[in-house]
């Protein structure tokens, strides 16, 4: 019975090799009937260690995890269990995956080690930047409004060049071509964005 599953175990091995150990447990015998990429160390013959009484009766579980394990060298194991069953329904067998993810918990490190929160920001190094403020100004303003820059319609454009020309960043000569460049927009479009915000804000007054 077991050895129907013994190629869709060594599938899934060769599959995440050399990543994941695949075992087969014969629950007749108590014993390892197959392993492939063994970096327990075990052996098909070995016990499998796994209790006489298993399944518990009266149960009828197809999957098992996914669940945690450590290995023999201190790793941190993923693992799933499948219980293989015969066709009056007896469970006959286990096909386990182990699969090794510390290297995953050390990529994670490494990328949140690159991607955590920086320190202050340097004033004196983005006083002048005049582009840095256009753009945070902007995505703060998008955020604040719930709104992605692509789904912007002419309302919502004025808005928020209005929205900038408060902040005073259109002071600077080349800010219209910046913005019109950030925005995918046209400086024409920019400009009159910018007179309609103004007259707006001036009826307002």
């Amino acid at each position: 019975m077991l050895r129907l599953h013994e190629p869709a175990a060594a599938a899934i091995s060769a599959l995440l090799y050399p990543h994941a150990e695949v075992v087969l447990h014969d629950l007749a015998s108590g014993c390892i009937s197959a392993i492939w990429n063994a970096f327990s160390g075990r052996r098909p013959g070995m016990d499998s260690l796994v209790e006489a009484e298993f399944p518990p009766s009266g149960t009828d579980e197809k999957v098992l995890g996914p669940y945690e394990k450590t290995g023999t060298d201190g790793r941190r194991l993923k693992s799933v269990t499948a219980v293989l069953r015969d066709d009056a329904g007896t469970a006959v067998g286990l096909l386990c995956i182990n699969m090794d993810v510390s290297r995953i918990d050390d990529a994670v490190k490494l990328l949140a080690a690159f991607a955590g929160t920086p320190g202050p920001r340097p004033a004196s190094l983005f006083e002048g930047d005049w582009r840095e403020a256009i753009n945070n100004a902007l995505h703060a303003w998008l955020k604040g409004q719930g709104l992605a820059l692509s789904a912007l319609k002419r309302k919502e454009r004025v808005a928020m060049v209005g929205e900038l020309d408060r902040a005073g960043l259109f002071r600077t000569r080349n800010a219209v071509e910046h913005l019109a460049g950030l925005i995918g927009s046209s400086r024409a479009s920019i400009y009159n964005y910018l007179a309609e915000a103004r007259g707006e804000a001036k009826k307002e007054r």
